[in-house]
């Protein structure tokens, strides 16, 4: 009994997949974990990736936020600046519209798209992309599964990867927000090409080789420097 909650926990994290007699290990291709999990994973990561992301919107801007716990971190830092004053927000991330409703501030206008839900408690689909598509924005913030070399970036579920390319599509300028450790995962669906994107923000945790190479094919890598747990304790600044 003790394996068999065991093995129910770790599916319900979509870290194993049940199967009669047992488990099997979920492909990386195709599985993704659920929004809860991913959230207290790099979180020091994506607190760095976030306060540098923060400076690429302006007071007034009509912006777009994707999915996935990197893009919600960015929205937390986000609505926490002077930045954020006035600012039109789209999003298909049911957390990044709830954290726009929780502000005591009603400076700030929160678009969402409609659709249905994903494992990362996002809104995709046709649905989605239609609402997307009737809209215009400044700058689209999106998170990443994984980032390969040449190819560009994936994520696990198509219809995920559907509607970050239909905001895409509307956005002046893209901006992918992602951790180093994306570089060495791989995932089922391109959503952009490297010269489809305008800005990488990752951490300085990229290897140099992997850092030069991406440097070839995007037109701005951003390394954030990763703040330091003493840092932070004499700061006086989140976790």
């Amino acid at each position: 009994m003790t394996i068999r909650r065991d093995i129910a926990e770790l599916a319900d994290k979509g870290l194993l997949k049940r199967v009669h007699g047992g488990a099997v290990t979920t492909s990386t291709l195709l599985s993704e974990p659920l929004f809860s999990v991913k959230s207290q994973m790099d979180i020091s990561l994506k607190d760095a990736i976030a306060q540098e992301a923060v400076n690429y919107v302006s007071p007034g801007d009509v912006i777009a936020i994707g999915g996935g716990t990197t893009a919600y971190v960015f929205a937390q830092h986000l609505l926490e600046s002077q930045q954020a004053s006035g600012i039109t927000i789209l999003t298909n991330s049911i957390p990044v519209a709830e954290l726009v409703q929780a502000l005591e501030s009603k400076d700030v206008e929160v678009i969402v798209t409609g659709g249905v839900t994903t494992r990362s408690n996002s809104l995709v689909g046709p649905i989605a992309d239609k609402v997307i598509a009737s809209l215009r924005v400044n700058t689209v913030f999106l998170g990443t599964h994984s980032v390969s070399i040449p190819r560009g970036f994936l994520m696990p579920n198509s219809l995920e990867a559907a509607t970050d390319m239909a905001m895409m599509d509307i956005a002046d300028r893209t901006i992918i927000l992602t951790d180093h450790t994306k570089w060495s995962c791989t995932s089922l669906s391109l959503f952009a090409r490297f010269e489809q994107v305008d800005t990488v923000i990752t951490d300085d945790g990229l290897d140099a080789d992997t850092a030069a190479k991406t440097r070839e094919l995007v037109n701005e890598l951003v390394l954030a420097k990763q703040i330091e747990p003493e840092a932070e304790e004499t700061t006086g600044k989140r976790k």
